[in-house]
Protein backbone atom coordinates (compact mmCIF):
# COMPACT_ATOMS: atom_id res chain seq x y z
CA UNK A 1 0.00 0.00 0.00
CA UNK A 2 1.41 3.28 -0.74
CA UNK A 3 2.95 5.25 2.20
CA UNK A 4 0.64 8.06 2.35
CA UNK A 5 -2.67 5.78 2.35
CA UNK A 6 -1.11 3.10 5.03
CA UNK A 7 -0.96 6.14 7.10
CA UNK A 8 -3.83 8.27 7.29
CA UNK A 9 -5.76 4.92 6.56
CA UNK A 10 -4.87 3.41 10.07
CA UNK A 11 -5.09 6.45 12.24
CA UNK A 12 -4.86 3.78 15.54
CA UNK A 13 -1.61 2.85 14.48
CA UNK A 14 -0.14 6.61 15.84
CA UNK A 15 -1.84 6.58 19.47
CA UNK A 16 0.74 8.97 20.54
CA UNK A 17 0.11 11.34 17.64
CA UNK A 18 -1.36 14.97 19.33
CA UNK A 19 -1.95 17.20 16.28
CA UNK A 20 -3.09 19.80 18.85
CA UNK A 21 0.48 20.69 19.85
CA UNK A 22 0.94 22.32 17.00
CA UNK A 23 -1.94 24.37 17.56
CA UNK A 24 -0.86 26.21 20.73
CA UNK A 25 1.52 29.01 19.63
CA UNK A 26 1.09 31.62 17.15
CA UNK A 27 4.65 31.32 15.68
CA UNK A 28 4.47 26.97 15.66
CA UNK A 29 1.60 27.59 13.62
CA UNK A 30 3.12 29.77 11.14
CA UNK A 31 5.93 27.35 10.93
CA UNK A 32 4.01 24.53 9.95
CA UNK A 33 1.03 26.16 7.94
CA UNK A 34 0.95 24.21 4.48
CA UNK A 35 2.06 27.26 1.77
CA UNK A 36 4.89 28.21 0.06
CA UNK A 37 8.31 29.66 1.32
CA UNK A 38 8.32 32.65 3.79
CA UNK A 39 10.20 34.67 6.06
CA UNK A 40 8.13 32.40 9.20
CA UNK A 41 9.66 29.25 8.02
CA UNK A 42 12.80 29.84 8.33
CA UNK A 43 14.74 28.68 11.77
CA UNK A 44 17.98 30.37 12.85
CA UNK A 45 20.44 28.62 14.96
CA UNK A 46 21.90 29.63 17.81
CA UNK A 47 25.14 28.69 19.41
CA UNK A 48 25.97 28.92 23.15
CA UNK A 49 28.87 28.27 24.87
CA UNK A 50 28.99 27.89 28.85
CA UNK A 51 32.60 29.63 29.33
CA UNK A 52 31.33 32.87 27.56
CA UNK A 53 31.21 36.14 28.68
CA UNK A 54 31.10 37.79 25.53
CA UNK A 55 30.23 36.69 21.84
CA UNK A 56 32.50 34.99 20.26
CA UNK A 57 32.97 35.02 15.97
CA UNK A 58 32.95 31.27 14.97
CA UNK A 59 35.28 30.69 13.04
CA UNK A 60 34.08 27.81 10.78
CA UNK A 61 31.02 29.54 10.27
CA UNK A 62 31.70 33.62 9.03
CA UNK A 63 29.41 35.95 10.07
CA UNK A 64 28.18 34.18 13.16
CA UNK A 65 28.90 34.35 16.93
CA UNK A 66 28.49 32.25 19.92
CA UNK A 67 27.01 33.93 23.17
CA UNK A 68 27.24 32.94 26.68
CA UNK A 69 24.34 31.32 28.27
CA UNK A 70 22.97 34.19 30.36
CA UNK A 71 24.92 37.09 28.41
CA UNK A 72 22.38 40.28 27.17
CA UNK A 73 23.86 40.01 23.72
CA UNK A 74 22.37 36.83 23.35
CA UNK A 75 19.27 38.87 24.07
CA UNK A 76 19.74 41.57 21.76
CA UNK A 77 20.63 38.93 18.68
CA UNK A 78 17.25 37.36 19.12
CA UNK A 79 15.45 40.05 19.81
CA UNK A 80 16.83 41.84 16.67
CA UNK A 81 16.46 38.80 15.02
CA UNK A 82 12.47 38.53 15.48
CA UNK A 83 12.53 42.87 14.27
CA UNK A 84 13.19 41.36 10.92
CA UNK A 85 10.74 38.63 10.81
CA UNK A 86 12.54 35.50 12.13
CA UNK A 87 10.65 33.83 15.23
CA UNK A 88 12.01 30.74 15.84
CA UNK A 89 15.52 29.57 17.12
CA UNK A 90 17.17 26.18 16.95
CA UNK A 91 19.28 26.15 20.21
CA UNK A 92 22.96 24.13 20.27
CA UNK A 93 24.85 24.61 22.84
CA UNK A 94 28.52 23.48 24.10
CA UNK A 95 29.51 22.79 27.51
CA UNK A 96 33.14 23.85 29.81
CA UNK A 97 33.20 20.17 30.80
CA UNK A 98 32.54 17.27 29.00
CA UNK A 99 32.11 13.32 30.26
CA UNK A 100 31.94 9.89 28.95
CA UNK A 101 28.29 10.19 29.51
CA UNK A 102 27.49 13.72 28.66
CA UNK A 103 25.62 14.03 31.90
CA UNK A 104 26.00 18.03 31.29
CA UNK A 105 23.76 17.77 28.90
CA UNK A 106 20.56 16.88 31.51
CA UNK A 107 21.23 19.22 34.41
CA UNK A 108 19.12 21.77 35.48
CA UNK A 109 22.33 23.94 35.57
CA UNK A 110 22.90 23.15 31.82
CA UNK A 111 24.32 25.57 29.57
CA UNK A 112 21.20 25.04 27.08
CA UNK A 113 18.84 24.90 30.33
CA UNK A 114 20.27 28.37 31.71
CA UNK A 115 20.14 30.02 28.24
CA UNK A 116 16.40 28.74 27.83
CA UNK A 117 15.73 30.32 31.22
CA UNK A 118 17.27 33.40 30.88
CA UNK A 119 15.80 34.18 27.39
CA UNK A 120 11.54 33.38 28.91
CA UNK A 121 12.77 36.19 31.38
CA UNK A 122 13.90 38.82 29.01
CA UNK A 123 11.79 37.96 26.21
CA UNK A 124 8.62 36.02 27.07
CA UNK A 125 6.92 33.60 25.61
CA UNK A 126 6.87 35.31 21.79
CA UNK A 127 10.22 33.53 20.17
CA UNK A 128 9.70 29.58 19.77
CA UNK A 129 12.57 28.11 21.32
CA UNK A 130 13.83 24.70 19.67
CA UNK A 131 16.36 22.68 21.56
CA UNK A 132 18.79 20.46 19.97
CA UNK A 133 19.05 16.97 21.76
CA UNK A 134 21.77 14.74 21.67
CA UNK A 135 25.25 14.05 23.68
CA UNK A 136 27.68 14.34 21.29
CA UNK A 137 28.28 17.99 22.29
CA UNK A 138 28.10 17.08 25.67
CA UNK A 139 30.71 13.83 25.59
CA UNK A 140 34.32 13.13 26.19
CA UNK A 141 34.12 10.65 22.72
CA UNK A 142 32.33 13.33 20.88
CA UNK A 143 29.74 10.44 19.82
CA UNK A 144 25.99 10.68 19.85
CA UNK A 145 25.47 7.52 22.94
CA UNK A 146 26.68 5.75 25.20
CA UNK A 147 30.50 3.69 24.26
CA UNK A 148 30.73 0.10 25.47
CA UNK A 149 32.99 -2.72 23.98
CA UNK A 150 31.60 -5.39 21.71
CA UNK A 151 33.20 -8.84 22.04
CA UNK A 152 33.51 -8.87 17.76
CA UNK A 153 33.06 -5.58 16.56
CA UNK A 154 35.08 -2.94 19.55
CA UNK A 155 33.37 -0.12 20.72
CA UNK A 156 29.85 0.42 19.56
CA UNK A 157 27.00 3.11 20.49
CA UNK A 158 24.86 1.26 22.86
CA UNK A 159 21.29 2.18 21.68
CA UNK A 160 18.61 1.57 24.25
CA UNK A 161 21.79 3.13 27.52
CA UNK A 162 21.42 6.27 25.13
CA UNK A 163 17.59 6.47 25.04
CA UNK A 164 17.84 6.64 28.85
CA UNK A 165 20.07 9.93 28.42
CA UNK A 166 17.92 11.11 26.14
CA UNK A 167 14.72 11.54 27.56
CA UNK A 168 16.68 13.11 30.99
CA UNK A 169 17.88 15.89 28.52
CA UNK A 170 14.23 15.91 26.93
CA UNK A 171 12.59 16.88 30.21
CA UNK A 172 15.52 19.08 31.62
CA UNK A 173 15.03 20.94 28.31
CA UNK A 174 11.35 21.16 28.70
CA UNK A 175 11.28 22.24 32.05
CA UNK A 176 13.82 25.05 31.33
CA UNK A 177 11.07 26.55 28.59
CA UNK A 178 12.12 24.57 25.29
CA UNK A 179 8.84 24.42 23.05
CA UNK A 180 9.91 22.23 20.69
CA UNK A 181 12.34 19.14 21.28
CA UNK A 182 14.55 18.11 18.25
CA UNK A 183 16.63 15.09 18.78
CA UNK A 184 19.63 14.22 16.60
CA UNK A 185 21.41 11.46 17.55
CA UNK A 186 19.65 8.88 15.02
CA UNK A 187 18.83 6.34 17.89
CA UNK A 188 16.56 3.86 17.08
CA UNK A 189 13.30 4.47 19.09
CA UNK A 190 14.45 7.86 20.46
CA UNK A 191 11.20 9.66 19.68
CA UNK A 192 8.73 7.45 21.33
CA UNK A 193 11.04 7.18 24.63
CA UNK A 194 11.15 10.97 24.72
CA UNK A 195 7.61 11.34 23.66
CA UNK A 196 6.88 8.98 26.76
CA UNK A 197 8.93 10.92 29.35
CA UNK A 198 7.74 14.35 27.75
CA UNK A 199 4.12 12.86 28.60
CA UNK A 200 4.81 11.52 31.88
CA UNK A 201 6.49 14.70 33.05
CA UNK A 202 3.14 16.78 31.96
CA UNK A 203 4.75 18.32 29.03
CA UNK A 204 2.39 16.68 26.16
CA UNK A 205 2.03 20.18 24.92
CA UNK A 206 6.01 20.59 23.88
CA UNK A 207 6.57 18.78 20.43
CA UNK A 208 8.93 17.16 19.17
CA UNK A 209 10.98 17.79 15.65
CA UNK A 210 12.96 14.43 15.16
CA UNK A 211 15.72 14.33 12.93
CA UNK A 212 14.49 11.47 11.15
CA UNK A 213 16.52 11.42 7.94
CA UNK A 214 19.58 12.82 9.12
CA UNK A 215 22.96 11.20 6.60
CA UNK A 216 26.70 10.47 7.67
CA UNK A 217 27.23 13.43 5.93
CA UNK A 218 30.86 15.28 5.05
CA UNK A 219 29.12 18.50 5.29
CA UNK A 220 29.30 18.73 8.52
CA UNK A 221 32.45 19.75 9.20
CA UNK A 222 32.16 23.36 9.99
CA UNK A 223 29.54 23.09 12.59
CA UNK A 224 31.83 20.07 14.56
CA UNK A 225 34.45 22.60 14.59
CA UNK A 226 32.13 25.34 15.98
CA UNK A 227 30.38 23.08 18.65
CA UNK A 228 33.68 20.79 19.24
CA UNK A 229 32.15 17.78 18.52
CA UNK A 230 34.17 15.53 16.43
CA UNK A 231 34.17 12.11 17.22
CA UNK A 232 37.50 10.98 19.33
CA UNK A 233 37.53 7.50 17.52
CA UNK A 234 35.88 6.17 14.50
CA UNK A 235 32.99 7.68 12.94
CA UNK A 236 28.86 7.57 13.20
CA UNK A 237 27.74 5.75 10.44
CA UNK A 238 26.84 2.92 12.62
CA UNK A 239 23.77 5.11 13.80
CA UNK A 240 23.64 8.01 10.71
CA UNK A 241 21.87 6.97 7.19
CA UNK A 242 24.03 5.74 4.70
CA UNK A 243 24.25 8.94 2.08
CA UNK A 244 23.37 5.65 -0.92
CA UNK A 245 19.95 4.97 0.35
CA UNK A 246 17.26 6.91 -0.13
CA UNK A 247 14.26 4.56 0.23
CA UNK A 248 15.42 4.30 3.74
CA UNK A 249 14.35 7.25 4.46
CA UNK A 250 10.71 6.97 4.32
CA UNK A 251 11.19 4.06 6.35
CA UNK A 252 12.71 6.17 9.04
CA UNK A 253 10.42 9.45 8.96
CA UNK A 254 7.31 6.33 9.11
CA UNK A 255 8.79 5.18 12.44
CA UNK A 256 9.11 8.47 13.96
CA UNK A 257 5.59 9.38 13.34
CA UNK A 258 4.59 6.26 14.49
CA UNK A 259 6.48 7.35 17.82
CA UNK A 260 5.17 10.62 17.80
CA UNK A 261 6.86 12.55 16.35
CA UNK A 262 5.37 16.14 14.97
CA UNK A 263 7.61 17.26 12.31
CA UNK A 264 9.80 15.18 10.58
CA UNK A 265 13.73 16.45 9.10
CA UNK A 266 15.80 16.15 6.65
CA UNK A 267 20.01 16.27 6.93
CA UNK A 268 21.41 17.86 4.89
CA UNK A 269 19.00 19.39 2.38
CA UNK A 270 20.85 20.62 -0.52
CA UNK A 271 22.68 17.26 -1.38
CA UNK A 272 19.07 15.38 -0.62
CA UNK A 273 16.50 17.49 -2.56
CA UNK A 274 15.51 14.29 -3.81
CA UNK A 275 15.03 13.26 -0.25
CA UNK A 276 13.09 15.81 0.81
CA UNK A 277 10.65 15.63 -2.70
CA UNK A 278 10.14 11.91 -1.66
CA UNK A 279 9.18 12.46 1.83
CA UNK A 280 6.89 15.59 0.68
CA UNK A 281 5.18 13.07 -1.65
CA UNK A 282 4.69 10.41 0.52
CA UNK A 283 2.97 12.35 3.06
CA UNK A 284 1.78 15.30 2.11
CA UNK A 285 0.05 16.16 5.22
CA UNK A 286 3.07 15.74 7.42
CA UNK A 287 5.15 19.02 8.45
CA UNK A 288 8.76 18.54 6.75
CA UNK A 289 12.55 20.72 8.07
CA UNK A 290 15.04 19.95 6.05
CA UNK A 291 18.76 21.86 7.28
CA UNK A 292 20.95 23.61 5.11
CA UNK A 293 23.55 22.14 6.91
CA UNK A 294 27.43 24.03 7.83
CA UNK A 295 29.53 22.74 4.85
CA UNK A 296 26.16 24.24 2.14
CA UNK A 297 26.66 27.69 3.97
CA UNK A 298 30.46 27.59 3.76
CA UNK A 299 30.03 26.87 0.62
CA UNK A 300 28.45 29.82 -0.52
CA UNK A 301 30.75 31.93 1.47
CA UNK A 302 33.73 30.67 0.08
CA UNK A 303 32.36 31.25 -3.83
CA UNK A 304 31.59 34.63 -2.40
CA UNK A 305 34.72 35.42 -0.40
CA UNK A 306 36.63 34.60 -3.83
CA UNK A 307 34.20 36.58 -5.99
CA UNK A 308 32.55 34.19 -7.71
CA UNK A 309 29.38 34.26 -7.18
CA UNK A 310 27.20 36.91 -5.47
CA UNK A 311 26.45 35.94 -2.12
CA UNK A 312 22.85 37.23 -1.79
CA UNK A 313 21.66 35.95 -4.91
CA UNK A 314 23.71 32.11 -4.18
CA UNK A 315 21.96 32.15 -0.87
CA UNK A 316 18.32 32.75 -1.97
CA UNK A 317 18.83 30.20 -4.25
CA UNK A 318 19.85 27.39 -2.63
CA UNK A 319 17.02 28.09 0.31
CA UNK A 320 14.54 28.23 -2.76
CA UNK A 321 15.67 25.12 -3.99
CA UNK A 322 14.84 23.18 -0.75
CA UNK A 323 11.67 24.85 -0.33
CA UNK A 324 10.93 24.03 -3.84
CA UNK A 325 11.61 19.93 -3.23
CA UNK A 326 9.01 20.27 -1.02
CA UNK A 327 10.29 22.03 2.54
CA UNK A 328 7.78 23.52 4.69
CA UNK A 329 11.07 24.91 7.09
CA UNK A 330 14.48 25.62 6.31
CA UNK A 331 16.60 25.57 8.83
CA UNK A 332 19.80 27.99 7.78
CA UNK A 333 22.75 30.06 8.90
CA UNK A 334 21.50 32.85 6.81
CA UNK A 335 17.67 33.01 8.34
CA UNK A 336 18.22 35.99 9.28
CA UNK A 337 19.59 37.64 6.86
CA UNK A 338 17.33 35.77 4.43
CA UNK A 339 14.30 37.71 6.11
CA UNK A 340 16.42 41.02 5.27
CA UNK A 341 16.06 40.85 2.13
CA UNK A 342 12.68 39.45 2.09
CA UNK A 343 11.92 42.51 3.89
CA UNK A 344 13.76 44.72 2.14
CA UNK A 345 12.20 43.43 -1.14
CA UNK A 346 8.81 44.21 0.12
CA UNK A 347 8.07 40.49 0.75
Amino acid sequence: MHARLWLWENPASFPELRPRRLRGHPVLRDLVAEARFHVEKLVQPVFIREELSRPRPLGSLPGLSAYGPESPELVEYIASAMDDGVKTFLVFGTPQRKTRLGDPAYDVNGVVQRSLRYVRRELGEEPLLVTDLCLCGYTDHGHCGVPRQHPQRGIVIDNDETLGLYTRIAVAQAEAGSDVIAPSGMMDGQVGAIRRALDDSGFSDVAIMSYSVKYASAFYGPFREAVDSSPRFGDRSTYQMDPRNRGEALKEALLDIGEGADILMVKPALAYLDVIYLLKESLPHYPLAAYSVSGEYLMVEALAEKGMADRIRLHMEVLTSIARAGADLIITYWAREAARVVKENGG
